[in-house]
């Protein structure tokens, strides 16, 4: 069994924030992938189906990204899924807008629904981790209010266009090369 997660937060409000981006990855899998509709489920959406005859469970916490482990553990620990085949797609703002990279562990690199994550489950599972860049230098704000309003800013539509939706189409196409760790398609 594969748990595949999107972070982000819940509601119409933050939809299209750069830190919803797992989710709007999540959305998209679903939809080319037709899985059947979410169900409410221990702090979760999630739905699931079998691709290449193993259960696949998509998931978006309903919690607010800084409690994001609490939803992955209740869905870990309901379907006994094992570190190796839980995958996170989120927002790194240290990667250029678009560029797509995955590890497995490490740090979290201050990404709060990450730091959330391993300390409910340890941090040996996998990252994608998708660019949305950094905003540019603000001497009115302090370093942490310029991230968050960064990250909590939606896309524009010139980068809805020039690279989201590209992206999102490139890792939904790949989804099964993910599932199978199949890495060097990035």
């Amino acid at each position: 069994m594969y748990l595949f997660i999107g972070l982000g937060n819940p509601g119409l409000k933050y939809m299209y924030n750069r830190h919803n981006i797992g989710y709007l990855i999540i959305d998209k899998i679903y939809e080319v992938y037709k899985f059947p509709k979410f169900l409410q489920k221990k702090n979760s959406f999630l739905s699931i189906k079998k691709i290449e005859n193993q259960k696949v469970i998509l998931l978006k916490p309903t919690t607010f990204m800084n409690l994001s482990g609490v939803s992955v553990q209740n869905i870990k620990s309901f379907y006994n899924i094992k570190n190796e085949n839980i995958f996170v797609f989120h927002d790194e703002i240290d990667l250029k807008p678009s560029e797509i990279k995955i590890k497995k562990g490490g740090g979290n690199n201050g990404h709060n629904g990450l730091k959330s994550i391993d300390n409910f489950i340890g941090n040996d599972y996998y990252r994608i981790r998708i660019g949305v860049g950094r905003p540019a230098n603000n001497m009115l704000y302090k370093k942490s209010e310029i991230v968050s309003n960064w990250v909590l800013s939606d896309f524009s539509n010139k980068e809805k266009k020039e690279w989201l939706e590209s992206s999102l189409n490139l890792i939904s196409e790949k989804f099964k090369s993910l599932k199978n760790k199949e890495f060097d398609v990035f």
